[in-house]
């Protein structure tokens, strides 16, 4: 699986970016996509994830009711929508995926990962 970030950009605070993550070769339905970010100085931390078999969706408390996570299945791509973006959401995201259901939040259980897009938010 390889996994192809994009979409990073220098926006405003309250601007709105949207990121794509397109996964070639994933070979089952049964898996889950995860974005992580990472700061300067600080350790990734998980921000969204969904499920390809069902599309549940599970957010971070910090971006919960800003950011939109969804998926096209035909398209193998992943979507996260940032909207009233903040200054500390700066950082570079990452997208990964991993085999199974499940949405972990540990950045550990996660097999496969993308080369990262960097976001920054300006005051």
């Amino acid at each position: 699986v390889q996994l192809q970030a994009s979409g990073g950009g220098l926006v405003q605070a309250g601007g709105s970016l949207r990121l794509s993550c397109v996964a070639s070769g994933r070979a089952s339905n049964d898996a889950a996509t995860g974005w992580f970010r990472q700061a300067p100085g600080k350790e990734r931390e998980f921000v969204s994830g969904i499920r390809w078999s069902g599309g549940n969706q599970y957010y971070a408390d910090s971006v919960k009711g800003r950011f939109t996570i969804s998926k096209v299945s035909a398209k193998n791509t992943v979507y996260l929508q940032m909207d009233s973006l903040k200054p500390e959401d700066t950082a570079v995201y990452y997208c990964a995926l991993r085999y199974g259901s499940t949405v972990h939040s540990s950045a550990q259980r996660y097999n496969f990962w993308g080369q990262g897009t960097l976001v920054t938010v300006s005051s």
